[in-house]
């Protein structure tokens, strides 16, 4: 179907009044109706994602239900007795209520029994919620970090994790295959169940029950905690209470959910502007930590104070490091067992891996790759996960990122620590004297629209057919290329690279230094994923080091992007 076709079929049934107006509108400006009409809107890394309003390449109750009855046919066409069974959640996002309600409607009317959410709960509680209710598949209405003109479909399999191949290519040629009008809307009551304490409760006592201290160990550190507008604020205080923590301070002008962001530019703990409010907050009472989370609450950052006394925001891959390092210290046997990280993640999680006598798995950008392992290796111990974005899970009963038990987890590791007279910071030193010292950067250039989409996949064939010998002088001694699924040496010889196909390249370099390049699957951005390494032989060398590491980043950042 043309553009033009895709147009005229919104200006008519199925389509309602209010869309149709939408999409009259949209003519008055060409460039803003064909990006809505360019292409289906499709799953990336974390789902479907996209601008809400009316269109094609748009987040509507029309895309999102034909979206469901895809998922429902799929359903449908593998049940085998019962009647299959979708956990349906949603966060604090411009219509992700109606939207929720609107995809409930559509499994009903297909025969699906909904158990749906009665309020807004985290992506990580939705994943709980589809084991513990032996549910046949979750979906959770969320744009995770983006901005607030964005909303967001992620779906789940039965285990709890994002559907990964082959079920997700099987799910959306269904989807494909939907017409708007193939839709069912006719909602069926008896088959949409609200759902809410029972499982919140659940939650918060698994989390409380798998966790390493006591209530004694942990009710003298005191906690400042923002949700920056978003879900965590119904299961994070909970965990924290039960859990034994009693000087938690919310910061007020964040608490409540809301969809505006108000108060930070980005509601996304990677940006440091984000904790202006907690860190200000932090300079007036005596805090141990600062906790931060995503508006669907599976990204988590930590303030904590450096060696003077600072406060420093610690980045993803630094987190993931020190709260690993902490899971494997508390485990009295690494048998069957295994860590598992990304491979744009810092390679300190393998040489802590190796260091502990532990298996390190890696997976490709997206914590779904990380569920997958856990769904794959059912015999084996889940320990922990992480990946540089934030993302990280301690044991095996979620099956996504989960800002609630990292946050309790990284509130304990600094329990512990003040019991040593020591601090995260200090441990994070020590991490890299005992490991190596690592530094990463991430860098993203944002291309719009369609023609930003094409300039993305040109800039990737570039790289891919005229691969550098050498990046800022240093010398390339192997190419990864996800998608052609072969690593490339310097001598021109080829090696099978055993992961499922993506467009991720990883450049690496003879000092050990990285640099992976891939097109974002959630915004219109290509990302360059920089890793450097040195040796830090005392803690008060690493103001140094860091500098000049950062330096080499930038070196790295800058070549890169200039070939």
């Amino acid at each position: 179907m043309t553009i033009e076709q895709s147009i005229s079929q919104w200006t008519k049934a199925p389509f309602d009044q209010v869309t149709i107006a939408e999409v009259e509108a949209l003519k008055q400006n060409s460039i803003a109706l064909e990006d809505a009409f360019y292409k289906e809107i499709e799953f990336g890394t974390g789902g479907m994602r996209g601008i809400m309003g009316a269109g094609t390449n748009r987040i509507n109750q029309y895309t999102l239900g034909k979206a469901s009855q895809g998922l429902a046919n799929y359903l449908n066409s593998n049940k085998e007795d019962t009647t299959p069974k979708v956990v349906i959640a949603y966060d604090c996002r411009h219509n992700s209520d109606t939207f929720a309600k609107a995809v409930a409607q559509v499994f009903s009317a297909n025969n699906i029994q909904a158990f749906l959410f009665s309020s807004l709960r985290p992506t990580p509680l939705l994943s709980f919620a589809v084991r513990y209710l032996k549910a046949d598949a979750g979906i959770v209405l969320t744009a995770s970090h983006n901005p607030p003109e964005y909303n967001g479909y992620k779906v789940y399999n039965k285990y709890g994790g994002q559907i990964v191949p082959p079920e997700d290519n099987a799910i959306m040629d269904l989807i494909q295959a939907v017409n708007y009008s193939d839709i069912k809307w006719e909602q069926k009551d008896n088959l949409i169940q609200f759902i809410d304490k029972e499982i919140d409760q659940a939650y918060t006592t698994t989390i409380v029950n798998d966790s390493f201290l006591t209530a004694l160990e942990r009710k003298e550190t005191a906690v400042i905690f923002t949700p920056l507008h978003g879900t965590s604020i119904v299961s994070l205080p909970p965990v924290l209470e039960e859990a034994g923590y009693r000087k938690v301070h919310i910061i007020e002008e964040q608490k409540e959910p809301n969809g505006d962001f108000p108060t930070v530019f980005s509601p996304n703990p990677e940006e440091h502007e984000a904790f202006t409010l907690a860190l200000k907050k932090a300079q007036s009472i005596e805090a141990d930590i600062i906790l931060g989370t995503d508006p669907d609450a599976d990204r988590i950052g930590i303030g904590v104070k450096d060696l003077k006394g600072e406060w420093t925001l610690l980045n993803g891959n630094q987190l993931m490091v020190v709260l690993t390092r902490f899971v494997l210290e508390q485990q009295t046997s690494m048998d069957n067992s295994f860590i598992a990280s990304t491979v744009v993640s810092t390679p300190l999680m393998k040489k802590m891996a190796q260091a502990f006598g532990v298996e390190c798995k890696l997976g490709l950008t997206g914590f779904k790759w990380i569920g997958k392992m856990i769904q794959d290796t059912p015999n084996k111990n889940f320990l922990c996960g992480g990946e540089e974005s934030y993302g990280f899970l301690v044991g095996d009963k979620v099956r996504d990122k989960d800002a609630i038990s990292a946050a309790l987890l990284a509130c304990d590791l600094q329990s512990h620590l003040i019991r040593k007279n020591s601090s995260i910071y200090a441990y994070l030193l020590d991490t890299y004297q005992r490991f190596g010292c690592y530094q990463e950067s991430l860098q993203s250039m944002t291309k719009k629209g369609k023609q930003g989409a094409e300039e993305i996949n040109q800039l990737m064939r570039k790289m891919r057919q005229e691969s550098p010998k050498t990046i800022a002088n240093k010398v390339v001694t192997r190419l990864d290329d996800f998608q052609l699924s072969h690593t490339k040496h310097a001598d021109g010889s080829l090696k099978k690279l055993d992961f499922p196909k993506a467009n991720v390249l990883k450049f690496h370099l003879e000092d050990g230094s990285t640099v992976a390049v891939r097109p974002s699957g959630t915004e219109p951005k290509i990302k360059f994923y920089i890793s450097v390494n040195g040796i830090l032989n005392n803690k008060e060398d690493y103001t140094n080091l860091q500098l000049s590491l950062n330096n080499t980043c930038k070196e790295l950042m800058s070549a890169i992007t200039n070939l």
